[in-house]
């Protein structure tokens, strides 16, 4: 798919830095030898659009026989996008959802009223040294949408519209921007893309979002005259047209936005919600581990352990 030409590219000085509404600086935090970097929710800012949880996973290298166990956890009133840059994952989830992920391919699970899943590093992987790369991210459901049925979507790199033109590559992960559309279903406005900038390129945000954000996975990017470098989040003003431009490095981002939801979000360990009643309602169910009576299952082919509610 060829850039659209109805976007121009603009100039990364024409706003001033008061356009960056929130800049971010992920927490880091070691999980035993596995980095972890959060960018949200922070202390300034809990969301950006519907995006509500930004976590970065990795870079990390692991020896043959190594890698991630995470176990069977639940979810509720929300949809967990993974998107990987190396690496791969095996999803497993209690809809029956057995899925490997590789690099530029989308895994979306709504998880609704209720969900559990795991992810680990595959067999194939763990057979020789490996690295891991990508970025784990979860949009909140809207209220009318809190309680809908849970569900899983899998698509290949193929799949997703690609747009390219002088030196920037932008895949389209979620929802529409630059005039394409992604083919996961959403329930909330959105969009969320991969984008790779050459040395000096220049990437036009879209302007039909309400809330915009970029977050630096590799290089820099200068915007009103400063250089920023990775890992940062910038979160902009509304109905600002913003133009950031890359480093002599060139760049990899992660731009994402959409709407804002009505109303916050309660947030408590894996669960979201629109009221702490639900919360309490999920803590309950998931304690009680009556599996397959309630909300929650475990996956059908990862039975054998799950992480228990904390403390």
């Amino acid at each position: 798919m060829s850039w659209n030409p109805a976007v121009e590219p603009g100039c990364p000085d024409e706003v001033g830095i008061d356009a960056i509404e929130t800049l971010i600086v992920p927490r880091s935090r070691d999980i035993g030898g596995f980095e972890v970097r959060r960018a949200l929710p922070a202390p300034k800012r809990q969301m950006v659009g519907p995006f509500i949880f930004f976590d970065q996973a990795g870079p990390a290298e692991f020896l043959t026989g190594q890698g991630i166990d995470v176990r069977p956890h639940p979810h509720i009133g929300l949809g967990t996008v993974t998107y990987l840059f190396r690496g791969d994952f095996h999803h497993r989830d209690s809809t029956g959802a057995d899925q490997v992920i590789r690099p530029g391919a989308l895994n979306w699970m709504v998880a609704g009223r209720g969900v559990s899943h795991s992810e680990r590093t595959s067999a194939e992987s763990r057979s020789g040294p490996h690295s891991l790369l990508g970025i784990q991210t979860w949009l909140a459901l809207p209220e009318s949408h809190e309680d809908v049925a849970p569900s899983f979507e899998h698509y290949g790199k193929e799949t997703l519209p690609v747009i390219e033109s002088g030196g920037v590559s932008v895949r389209l992960i979620l929802g529409s921007a630059y005039g394409a559309v992604a083919p996961a279903t959403l329930f909330s406005q959105a969009f969320y893309a991969d984008v790779k900038l050459e040395a000096d390129a220049r990437l036009p945000l879209p302007d039909d979002h309400e809330d915009r954000g970029v977050y630096i996975v590799e290089g820099s990017i200068r915007i009103a005259g400063q250089d920023f470098e990775a890992p940062q989040m910038m979160v902009f003003r509304p109905g600002d047209r913003i133009t950031v431009a890359a480093g002599d490095r060139g760049a990899r981002l992660m731009i994402l936005g959409g709407a804002t939801l009505a109303g916050p979000r309660y947030i408590w360990w894996n669960f979201v919600a629109s009221s702490q009643e639900r919360i309490e309602a999920a803590k309950a169910e998931w304690r009680a581990a009556n599996w397959g009576v309630g909300r929650f299952d475990l996956p059908p082919f990862d039975r054998d352990e799950h992480i228990p509610l904390p403390d």
